[in-house]
């Protein structure tokens, strides 16, 4: 296995192996394991914050699905499949008009334009979900917006309002408590229980925002 990415495996459950996995490398690995013939033998794949659980249809696929796990990471360039289009690619248009942000522009030291110059100019991926249904964690926000989470999380946030927290960002499904700094808010309509797939966005997809009046 490449000594520059060997991540633990962890048995997990009779049925599931759970793969440590650095934070900056979960959307450009999920798309290379859904590629694999072999994948035909996973029955749910669940990335996570800093981890992929990878569940087996059975527990005698169990062996061989850790056998071809561990193919794959030894076989993985993160390099390379960070070039590839895996996912689809969404603009999100958004009007920078967010209640926190003031507070951002003071505490970055940066003007209004300059945090919507740095937020535009960034082509951001579905990490992962969690927390709530709908509730997409968006890596590649630009590290000079960095900022911890508020200290006093509200208790309800709109749907269509977009939030950063360190180097992530935010599209709130609607009707969450919600600790990130809000700094605007869209009419795109990224999740709806109605739908036959409630979410448009998946792991992987490249996510540009668009300022708009």
């Amino acid at each position: 296995m490449n000594s520059a990415f060997a991540p633990a495996v962890h048995r997990a459950g009779d049925r599931g192996w759970l793969v440590d996995v650095p934070p900056e490398r979960i959307a450009a690995l999920v798309p290379e394991f859904r590629r694999r013939e072999w994948f035909c033998a996973v029955q749910d794949l669940v990335p996570a914050a800093a981890s992929i659980l990878v569940v087996a249809h059975s527990a005698g696929e169990m062996p061989g699905l850790r056998a071809h796990i561990d193919t794959l990471l030894g076989e993985f360039d993160a390099t390379t499949a960070a070039t590839r289009d895996d996912g689809a690619a969404l603009v999100v248009p958004v009007v920078y008009d967010g209640e926190d942000l003031d507070y951002v522009a003071e505490s970055l030291g940066l003007d209004h334009e300059r945090i919507v110059r740095a937020h535009t100019d960034a082509t951001h991926r579905v990490g992962f979900f969690g927390f709530a249904p709908g509730f997409a964690y968006i890596d590649g926000t630009a590290t000079q917006l960095s900022l911890p989470r508020r200290s006093s999380p509200r208790p309800r946030v709109a749907a269509g309002a977009v939030a950063i927290a360190g180097t992530q960002t935010v599209v709130y499904p609607g009707g969450t408590p919600g600790g990130w700094h809000i700094i605007g808010h869209t009419e795109e309509l990224l999740w709806n229980i109605e739908w036959d797939n409630p979410s448009r966005l998946a792991v992987g997809d490249r996510i540009t925002f668009r300022a708009v009046a």
